[in-house]
């Protein structure tokens, strides 16, 4: 395990919580981004507690280029702020998790340990919870779209056009990026991991209305 927090009450509150758990061993910790970037590769350890907000950048940076360097440590981002755009662009950096700071500490320890045996956790932070699995294969009933903004929605029916993200881009008048974010993250929310699944998932709803 390691810490990445600018706060160090909050370091030391989560050193306590994992200290009398014997399956937990935290192996580093950081108050900045290049502090982290820097210990991450040394311990590399399973999961990677990460800070979305800090002084000298963003959590999801230090998991995207952490991901980049070594798939197999395991980002799980914990954030004060409840932002749909910040956790699209935590699935696209490749985090496994992203959690409230306000959750009880039996929560969070449940949260690593999920995240550590390879589950996807992005469903508390936002309104809407990641589906266990692609649409046609759950049983629940729900209507997947439900889980949606408005603008992935928009997104979702301009994949099913066949847009790239530079077209939907210049469409919607948002930077390729940022497009690119957002379909992370509705793939992420449908429970898929192409954007192939989604055109076919587009064109199975346009033919069902039809």
């Amino acid at each position: 395990m390691f810490i990445l927090d600018d706060h160090e009450i909050v370091r030391r509150g989560l050193h306590q919580l994992f200290a009398d758990e014997p399956d937990i061993e935290v192996v580093g910790e950081a108050g900045t981004a290049a502090d982290a970037l820097e210990r991450i590769p040394a311990v590399r350890p399973d999961v990677a507690i990460l800070d979305v907000r800090l002084p000298d950048g963003s959590g999801v940076e230090v998991c995207r280029r952490t991901r980049a360097r070594d798939g197999d440590v395991k980002c799980l981002m914990l954030t004060s702020y409840a932002d749909d755009e910040a956790l699209s662009g935590a699935v696209a950096a490749g985090a496994s998790g992203y959690v409230l700071k306000d959750l009880r500490g039996e929560e969070l320890l449940a949260a690593v340990r999920r995240v550590a045996a390879g589950d996807l956790l992005l469903g508390p932070v936002s309104r809407a919870r990641v589906p266990e699995g692609p649409p046609e294969e759950r049983g629940d009933g729900d209507d997947p779209m439900a889980t949606l903004t408005e603008q992935e929605r928009r997104i979702l029916e301009l994949i099913g056009e066949g847009l790239t993200n530079r077209a939907i881009g210049e469409r919607l008048h948002l930077a390729e990026k940022t497009v690119k974010n957002y379909v992370s993250g509705l793939l992420a929310k449908l429970g898929m991991q192409r954007r192939a699944q989604a055109a076919a998932y587009v064109a199975r709803r346009q033919a069902g209305r039809g």
